[in-house]
């Protein structure tokens, strides 16, 4: 954590879906259900197909160009066909959805979450009376507010690790409605804050370095998380890194300050994450020449860094305009005492001691980001989700649009930082990230172009998870 179509569309001309048919239900309750059309072909090299979208322009994650009139057949849970409109056919009996006039891409990720927070301005009081209620209520909560938002992966970094795994499993067996959660467990570092070992193991000394890790792969996690690792001995960092490496586990580090960097850097760390380095103008020169000297290194594959930049960059005017906070959808599924308390919370930003040191940063942030830019890290999209004023699913749409909009970030690698390079650097890159046959039907849909209009994902149309509509 940082310190400082609800509605189908109808279907379009009968030459567009010449070949679909649309069964009577649809995926979710309470949602249009559209009249059957006769089929007159068979689809192409695709036998069967439980939904297709049809008609939409299809961002897919890849790169390249966008393909209009797109086909996308989906199998369950599966991708089984993509396409356009005349050359793809969508097999008798599958429901269709209308895209035309919309964008379709794959579901975003967030790469910085944590699923234990869920908005409110006071660390200490939070830690004291939340935990009864994390398995029950928020870490459901959370993981459904991305989902809704679009956010299909959620990547938690520093939790509770039974009440998350628990959270996480009954989302896969489809109990809870959910992001996928991909998470670390709790933050490894040399001692834990008082009041927060629940979610934050000390490590004292290599065996114990070791120990921790196996306990958290054993346990099922995705990533092991580090943070204060310059309070570490360096062969206890080693000792974390060489473990996790060899149960196949990334390793993701914070970098708040310089030593962080060097260490993480020099141990083999795979992700840093936030902007770090308070208000200094620049990372220091050593920094980036061992920057520059790994991500030189090709074999090694990228270094990520998730920036966590929009809760900076932003707080001032969220601070001086803060309407935002009364939104109802960033308290949705949340009991009613608990939105009451992260409300009350939440009345002064500019009293909260978390953004207290914000205010000085900002000028230093353009520079900064520049910096990991041309660093040749490969950025990816994470928010600090949780964090005071910062709300799940909302974080988002507004880390990808300020990249853009303020430090001038490609729309495409944007929506890539979002969709298939989080996918690649867990290793999941044969299994999500793009709209692509064979892989996981995690789906959105837009109204408007987001390669012009970023801005687009705040509101976004549809959500298909695991090849089922939730939106």
């Amino acid at each position: 954590m940082n310190p400082t179509l609800r509605a189908w569309r109808p279907l379009g001309a009968a030459l567009l879906l010449a070949g679909a048919s649309v069964a009577g239900a649809s995926l979710a309750a309470g949602s249009p259900s559209t009249p059957p059309r006769a089929v007159p072909r068979p689809a192409a090299g695709v036998q069967r197909a439980t939904l297709a979208l049809v008609g939409g322009t299809l961002i897919d994650g890849h790169g390249g160009a966008p393909i209009p009139n797109s086909v996308v057949l989906v199998d369950g849970a599966r991708i089984v066909g993509v396409g356009r409109v005349g050359s793809l056919a969508v097999p008798a009996g599958t429901t269709v959805v209308s895209t035309e006039g919309q964008y379709v891409l794959p579901g975003l990720w967030d790469m910085h979450v944590h699923v234990m927070l869920v908005g409110h301005g006071n660390y200490a009081h939070w830690d004291s009376v939340s935990p009864p209620e994390w398995e029950r209520a928020i870490i459901p909560a959370a993981a459904k507010q991305s989902l809704m938002n679009g956010v299909t992966s959620i990547r938690d970094l520093g939790g509770p690790l039974e009440q998350i795994i628990a959270v996480r499993n009954r989302i896969a067996r489809g109990e809870l409605q959910g992001a996928t959660i991909y998470t670390s467990g709790p933050f490894l570092q040399h001692a834990p804050y008082p009041g927060t070992e629940q979610f934050r193991w000390g490590i004292d000394g290599v065996a114990d370095a070791r120990a921790k890790v196996k306990k958290l792969a054993d346990a099922g996690v995705h990533v092991i998380k580090l943070i204060d690792q310059d309070q570490m001995t360096k062969d206890e960092i080693r000792a974390i890194v060489d473990e996790a490496h060899a149960r196949k586990l990334p390793v993701v580090a914070h970098a708040h300050r310089p030593e962080e960097v060097r260490l993480g850097l020099e141990v083999g760390v795979d992700d840093f994450e936030h902007t770090g380095m308070q208000a200094s103008p620049r990372y220091p020169d050593d920094v980036m020449r061992l920057l520059h000297e790994r991500t030189a290194q090709g074999a090694r594959g990228p270094l990520w860094w998730t920036p966590t930049i929009d809760v900076l960059t932003n707080y001032t005017r969220r601070r001086d305009d803060d309407e935002y906070l009364d939104d109802p959808r960033w308290y949705q599924y949340l009991p009613d005492a608990i939105v009451r308390d992260i409300r009350a919370s939440l009345r002064r930003l500019d009293t909260l001691q978390y953004y207290r040191l914000v205010p000085d940063r900002g000028p230093t942030l353009q520079s900064k980001f520049r910096q990991l830019r041309e660093s040749g890290a490969r950025l990816l999209i994470g928010t600090d989700a949780g964090v005071p004023g910062n709300f799940h699913g909302y974080a988002t749409a507004e880390e990808m649009i300020t990249w853009v909009r303020q430090y001038g970030m490609d729309p495409m690698e944007t929506i890539r930082a979002a969709t298939f390079w989080p996918a690649m650097s867990l290793g999941l890159q044969d299994k999500v990230g793009t709209v692509s046959v064979g892989k996981t039907a995690d789906l959105i849909v837009v109204r408007e172009n987001p390669l012009t209009t970023i801005e687009t994902f705040r509101n976004v149309q549809t959500v298909i998870k695991h090849g089922v509509r939730v939106k």
